[in-house]
């Protein structure tokens, strides 16, 4: 659960760090108030660039998260395996 937790915050922060460059960038080009329809396109930006940098940036947590899931994969297969042969 751990693993899930971690991964999930820090795809949550990347979103957010480049939502809010992708709004200071566009303050800065439009020099003009954050609108409505500012942040939703900005939002739409922040969610492929963090998809894409978070490939690379958060490798790490994503394979730590993967082996969690394995491991409790097997574990259930196991215990799956074990109540079928009591059954036999």
């Amino acid at each position: 659960m751990k693993a899930f937790v971690v991964y999930t915050l820090l795809r949550a922060v990347l979103f957010l760090a480049a939502w809010i460059l992708i709004l200071g960038v566009w303050k800065l080009i439009d020099g003009g108030a954050v609108t409505g329809a500012n942040l939703f396109w900005a939002a739409i930006g922040a969610l492929i660039v963090s998809g894409v940098a978070s490939y690379f940036v958060l490798s790490g947590p994503r394979d730590a998260l993967a082996r969690r899931v394995e491991e409790r994969a097997s574990k259930a297969v196991s215990k799956v395996d074990e109540l079928r042969t009591k059954e036999d």
